[in-house]
C-alpha cells in the first residue's frame, strides 16, 4: 500500500471513529491537526477527495 492510500485509510478511520461527535468534521480535522506530521497533512491535502468519506472530505477542507 502506498503512503497516500494509507493516509486516506487513516483519515477515513478517524472520521468513522468521530462520526458521533457534535461536529465530526471539526473533530476529525482537529485530530489530524494535533497528531499528524505536517508532511502527512500536506500529502492528504494534495491528494484531493478521492477515496475519502464525506466526513473526511469536510475535515480536509477545514485543514486547507
Amino acid at each position: 500500500m502506498n503512503s497516500t492510500k494509507k493516509l486516506v485509510m487513516m483519515a477515513n478511520q478517524i472520521a468513522a471513529n468521530l462520526a458521533l461527535e457534535d461536529d465530526p468534521a471539526a473533530a476529525t480535522a482537529g485530530h489530524i491537526r494535533l497528531f499528524w506530521a505536517p508532511q502527512m497533512r500536506a500529502s492528504l491535502l494534495a491528494h484531493g477527495d478521492a477515496g475519502l468519506s464525506p466526513i473526511a472530505v469536510a475535515a480536509v477542507a477545514r485543514l486547507g
